[in-house]
């Protein structure tokens, strides 16, 4: 089995530990990035696009992510933090095992390229901090580009408004999210009231409305914004790779060699990596996620994003800057705490892979060996 097939499925087991471990953070963090509130101040009388906006979104305090997460449980119990679980532990498995398998592959490739490129007297021969940005910047754009339609489903699955209607006793439970995947009971709308509901578009009904609504290219909205996050997996591969190759040049010089790093060590280095590129890009992330979900069929121009710049202009207009960090306290511990979690489990799992394959050589040699002797 080759590297990038061992580092794909490790980092998607990886990755699928973490997201058991922090959804209800992460579930949280999408509901506290999609909701609107009008930044505070007086809204002059002849701006039609802020009072439109302020009477939809009125200004109000903040909840902190554990009354967020208190409220979801009061109204919908413990399972109301896992609701959309399901459609987020495939679009996390596939993301981080598309991604790891390409940044094995361009990265072996950066590592031949530098011993190539060797001198007596100068280079070591080592990838350095600019190529492992570049490795991690195509493997991200490859994630994207293969995976971006799975996300559009998870979004749109999180975020959609509720119909008005009965609600059929016959559909399945698990298929209703709103924000972030919370409970529609847990969350305050403006724009409905009163009347009864019917049950979210499960994941085939969302593929189809998608497919209905904007064809094959639909799968593919928010890519631009999306592949400018990449920036993020790139920064924080970037801080992990240098911070590791430090700490195994310390490592080499000291009495005990190339010691393996322990589970502890690469958990610390994955939380500082990930929190150094959450700090930068988070802004994007809230852009991101505003993009992705499904925008009203109607109201104001002011309560619709036509596109990544229209969306930073209108949020910087009505919300103001407070609006890009909405949730980054949740979104950090929850990235953080993940991507440490995913570090460590997928080095241990690269490490089972390998000596698997290192007691299993001897038997194939043995058995080889025996077929030639015959």
């Amino acid at each position: 089995m080759s590297d990038a097939v061992v580092n794909g499925l490790a980092g998607a087991g990886g990755g699928i530990v973490a997201v058991l471990l922090t959804y209800p953070l992460q579930a949280v963090n999408t509901r506290q990035q999609t909701e609107r509130t009008a930044k505070r101040g007086k809204v002059a009388e002849d701006e039609e696009g802020a009072l439109a906006f302020a009477k939809a979104y009125p200004t109000k305090l903040q909840k902190g992510t554990l009354q967020e997460i208190w409220e979801v449980i009061k109204n919908d119990g413990w399972g109301g933090l896992y609701r959309g679980l399901l459609p987020s532990l495939v679009g996390t498995a596939c993301s981080q095992g598309v991604y790891y398998y390409f940044y094995q592959i361009f990265r072996s490739e950066a590592e031949a390229q530098a011993r190539r490129s060797k001198k007596p007297n100068g280079e070591d021969g080592s990838v350095g901090v600019l190529a492992s940005l570049f490795v991690a910047a195509l493997a991200g754009c490859a994630n994207v580009l293969i995976t971006n339609p799975i996300w559009v489903i998870v979004t749109r699955m999180q975020t959609q408004k509720r119909k008005k209607g009965p609600t059929s006793s016959t559909e399945n439970d698990l298929t209703v999210q709103v924000d972030g995947g919370l409970p529609s009971s847990a969350v305050t709308n403006p724009n409905f009231s009163g009347s009864p509901t019917k049950s979210q578009l499960g994941a085939r009904d969302t593929v189809k409305d998608l497919y209905k609504e904007a064809g094959l290219l639909g799968f593919w909205k928010g890519v631009l914004p999306t592949l400018i996050m990449v920036s993020n997996p790139s920064i924080q591969f970037m801080i992990y790779e240098t911070l590791l190759k430090k700490l195994t040049e310390k490592r080499s010089r000291n009495e005990n060699g190339l010691k393996p790093l322990a589970a502890t060590e690469v958990f610390l280095l994955g939380a500082v990596a990930k929190l150094g590129a959450t700090v930068v890009t988070y802004p994007l992330s809230v852009v991101k996620s505003r993009l992705q979900a499904k925008q009203d069929g109607g109201g104001h121009a002011s309560l619709q994003y036509a596109g990544t710049l229209d969306a930073i202009t209108k949020m910087v207009r009505f919300e103001g800057l407070a609006g890009f960090y909405k949730g980054m306290s949740t979104k950090i511990v929850q990235s953080v705490v993940a991507a440490a979690v995913l570090f460590m489990i997928k080095e241990e799992l690269v490490k089972v892979a390998r000596t698997v394959v290192v007691i299993n050589q001897p038997n194939c040699t043995r058995l080889t060996n025996s077929k030639l002797d015959s």
